[in-house]
């Protein structure tokens, strides 16, 4: 068994330790996150750090559609929203922070994603498709 859960309904994605990054806006680079995540019941929770600090994991997933959604809450600080999918080896997807800043992101289980890891490695100086609302460039 590869650790993906399955259902007559969908795939689940796997529980545990999973790793990825998030894009900073207009092409500010890159943060990456480890996190420990748990799927089951259409709801999904963790907790995690990156550059920001630690950081709790609290939302939503569809075996159906693999539409996840999350919120990511620094303790004391803020909150970002996820929106992502979930298409069997890694979710991606889009955050943004009171909807004036956003970016894109892909997180992966740990151990499976060492071919998508060397992937984000060459993407890090790829443009980033992901401006603060209200920016000039984002009326484009």
């Amino acid at each position: 068994m590869d650790g993906h859960e399955e259902s007559e309904t969908g795939t689940h994605p796997p529980s545990g330790p999973w790793r990825g990054h998030y894009l900073y806006p207009q092409g500010l680079g890159k943060g990456r996150m480890d996190l420990t995540l748990t799927f089951a019941h259409g709801q999904v929770r963790g907790m995690g750090n990156d550059p920001v600090g630690l950081f709790v994991i609290r939302g939503r997933y569809d075996p159906a559609t693999g539409e996840c959604t999350w919120t990511k809450t620094y303790p004391g600080m803020h909150d970002v929203f996820y929106r992502g999918f979930y298409e069997g080896r890694s979710i991606w997807g889009t955050w943004d922070i009171r909807e004036e800043w956003r970016g894109g992101f892909q997180i992966w289980p740990k151990g499976e994603g060492e071919g998508l890891e060397a992937a984000a490695e060459e993407e890090v100086d790829a443009p980033v498709d992901a401006v603060p609302l209200g920016h000039p460039a984002a009326q484009e």
